[in-house]
């Protein structure tokens, strides 16, 4: 397996994690979450000499979002999200792509639901529906691999806004407690923003109510 993590600059200024997953034997590949940048995200996916399959959207918000139309115009792959944030691509009031300064809308090509499994070659990843950012929020996670991507419902030290439109601190505690911190403590998370990190340096958060101090 390759997992490349691209930092893209969305027009509000905001730093977003991209993420590049490819089986080496088939060259199939998945783009998780195009902010932005799409040149960029273009360049690696040469490099590897990537087939896309999917691009995989977290969420509905803008920052994630944005370059979406974009890749799938130029390398292809079929646009994935979880029902509940679907209707979000195309109303701004919850994407906020006014408010990013970002032109995007449009509709996926397949809605996803919690447990569904999605497979690039050898490689299988579960989508785990995780409420409280948004309520269609989801992550993705490789059990064979040992990693999680995360989007915006946990960060290392935090977890994500749930002062938004659909979102909810009720669901997104639940979202952490009872379907990502019950991972195995070795699996890495590769969050929407920021620096990665893994579930047992999390777990004492939210379990212990003890602050990350590093």
């Amino acid at each position: 397996m390759i997992l490349k993590r691209i930092k893209v600059l969305t027009p509000f200024k905001l730093i977003t994690n991209v993420y590049i997953i490819q089986d080496e034997d088939t060259k199939e590949t998945m783009v998780v979450d195009p902010g932005a940048e799409v040149d960029k995200i273009i360049e690696m996916l040469d490099i590897l000499n990537a087939k896309v399959k999917y691009i995989y959207l977290t969420h509905c918000h803008g920052d994630h979002i944005g370059g979406t139309r974009e890749l799938q115009e130029k390398k292809g792959g079929k646009i994935l999200i979880h029902r509940f944030d679907a209707e979000g691509l195309t109303n701004i009031n919850v994407s906020l792509t006014d408010y990013l300064g970002i032109d995007a809308s449009f509709e996926p090509d397949s809605r996803l639901n919690d447990g569904d499994l999605l497979h690039l070659g050898n490689l299988e990843l579960r989508v785990i529906h995780t409420p409280g950012h948004t309520k269609g929020g989801s992550c993705l996670y490789c059990q064979k691999e040992g990693f999680l991507i995360s989007g915006d419902t946990i960060f290392r030290g935090t977890w994500g806004r749930t002062d938004l439109p659909t979102g909810s601190l009720d669901d997104i505690m639940d979202s952490i407690i009872k379907k990502i911190l019950i991972l195995p403590d070795e699996t890495i998370v590769y969050p929407g923003h920021g620096k990665i990190t893994m579930i047992r340096e999390e777990k004492p958060i939210y379990l212990e109510l003890k602050p990350r101090l590093d």
